[in-house]
């Protein structure tokens, strides 16, 4: 019996020591300022009754006959457990890695003001409904949608736009030079043409093949390059803007569209044919 008592009060006073571990890390938690006046009250009584079996002396609470005492002592024990449990679950969400939260869910409602300024409308300028695409030429994600979207255009004439701003992300070295190169084209009227060509060969970006492009989609590839290479500092602004504006509205990817100013996940034709549809009713 003696040694049961011993065990007990050694394993309270283990667990004072855990939770003093616990609050100097937590001291304003409630919980374990608690637990921990429980604990040290039940160390108080074991060590008490146990000073009673080990010396003979009187406890200073009334013990009373053999049977009440061992419900005090099971009662004591219980407790013990009870609270162990208790301080072992706080320790482990103490120690557990705090998870930063993540990003708030994509906004489908808001309907953002995103002006044409320097780019190219792609399709009747007058159309009802404006698809935006903030783009990066190299990713390959922009290449896969960009099909679907383009073909939706075109199957609705007079009814749908789209215009391409881009946003070239920074382990993409190609996608800002592949932007200057549809911008460059666009001087001679076929910043779509090239824009198609660059996606569905984005693989390979690079000058040779800008050269390549713009000599296979009919440009004068001398002017194409000069424009390319002399209006550098202009085509970096045009992409500066169209960065800015894309952290304005909520971009956090490529590619991000938008229905006349209104986030879309339509990616494949049913998609597009689905939320065109929509967005002519809205009109």
């Amino acid at each position: 019996m003696e040694n049961r008592f011993f065990t007990l009060a050694l394993a309270a006073t283990l667990a004072v020591v855990v939770s003093v571990g616990i609050v100097s890390k937590q001291t304003k938690d409630p919980l374990l300022r608690n637990l921990l006046k429980q604990q040290a009250d039940i160390l108080g009584a074991q060590q008490r009754l146990e000073k009673h079996l080990t010396t003979g002396q009187q406890p200073s609470f009334e013990i009373g006959p053999s049977a009440q005492f061992m419900q005090k002592y099971q009662t004591l024990e219980q407790r013990v457990a009870a609270l162990e449990a208790q301080l072992r679950t706080v320790q482990a969400q103490a120690q557990a890695p705090q998870v930063p939260p993540g990003p708030p869910p994509e906004d489908f409602t808001t309907v953002y003001q995103i002006p044409v300024t320097h780019t190219p409308i792609i399709g009747q300028k007058n159309a009802p409904v404006t698809i935006v695409a903030f783009t990066d030429f190299q990713c390959p994600f922009c290449s896969r949608f960009h099909a679907p979207m383009a073909e939706a255009v075109k199957a609705d004439p007079g009814k749908v736009n789209y215009m391409i701003k881009n946003y070239p992300l920074s382990f993409h070295p190609q996608a800002k030079p592949a932007a200057k190169a549809a911008l460059a084209a666009g001087e001679q009227g076929k910043y779509a043409q090239m824009a198609d060509a660059l996606l569905e060969n984005n693989q390979n970006l690079g000058e040779e093949l800008f050269k390549k492009l713009a000599k296979d989609i009919g440009l004068n590839v001398d002017k194409f390059w000069k424009d390319y290479q002399g209006k550098d500092a202009q085509w970096e602004k045009y992409i500066q803007d169209d960065i800015d504006l894309g952290n304005q509205v909520g971009v956090r990817g490529t590619p991000t569209f938008y229905i006349n100013g209104r986030k879309t996940n339509a990616r494949d034709t049913a998609g597009w044919k689905a939320a065109i549809e929509q967005a002519l009713k809205e009109k």
